[in-house]
Order: structure tokens, then C-alpha cells, then sequence
């Protein structure tokens, strides 16, 4: 794997031990006040960084584009500040939400990048 592929499925191992330990801490606890953050976590980071991590792998041209790295930035910073915020919002700290809300327009912003990226398969399939 090479270039945006390479730094996605890295990025997609990272959200996997963190949404594993904290789906771990959530049963040793009985506190499951974090599952949405774990739900974010392992959807939102390892599930979809993976797949954008394969499509840059199967079309290495497009994931060598300036763009595919911008799409990497702006989904991993903002993916990032997601789950960390949520993750202090859930713990009762209402004030940080409008940040929360940010990394999501954030995060929205970096499927739109994707998609603009994939276009030129979708218009040749």
C-alpha cells in the first residue's frame, strides 16, 4: 500500500485499538454511557478510513492525486475531533458540542472530498 491507502489503513488500525479499548473498558465497568462514541469509533473511524484505504489501493492513480491526501487531512483531523469531543460531551461537558458539530461538517466536508475523488470510477463503471 502506497500514499493515501497506506496513511487510511493505518489511520483504520489506530481507530480499531482505541474503539477495542474502549468497548473493553465499557464492559469491565458496566458503564456503557460511551457506546455512541464507540459506535463513531469503529464506524466512522475503522470501517470507513478502510474502505477509502482499499479504493486508494485499487486505483493507486487517484489515491497519488493532491486531492486523495487533502481527503486524508481533513477526514482524519476532523474525524479525530469528532470522537474526542463526543467523547467529552458524552462524559457531561455540554459545552464543547459546537465543536462536536464542527468535526462532523468537518467529517461530512471529507466524504464529499472522497466522493469528488471517486467520481472518474464511477463514471467509467
Amino acid at each position: 500500500m502506497k500514499g493515501a491507502a497506506r496513511q487510511f489503513f493505518i489511520l483504520a488500525i489506530a481507530y480499531a485499538v482505541v474503539g477495542m479499548a474502549l468497548g473493553i473498558y465499557m464492559a469491565a465497568s458496566h458503564n456503557h454511557a460511551q457506546m455512541p462514541t464507540h459506535a463513531h469509533i469503529m464506524v466512522a473511524g475503522w470501517l470507513m478510513s478502510s474502505v477509502f484505504a482499499f479504493f486508494y489501493h485499487l486505483f493507486p492513480e487517484i489515491g497519488a492525486r493532491p486531492m486523495a491526501r487533502a481527503h486524508f487531512w481533513i477526514q482524519a483531523v476532523s474525524g479525530v475531533v469528532l470522537v474526542s469531543s463526543l467523547f467529552v460531551l458524552l462524559n457531561g461537558t455540554e459545552a464543547i458540542e459546537p465543536l462536536t458539530a464542527l468535526a462532523s461538517f468537518g467529517f461530512l466536508a471529507g466524504m464529499l472530498v472522497f466522493i469528488w475523488n471517486a467520481l472518474p470510477v464511477l463514471r467509467t463503471a
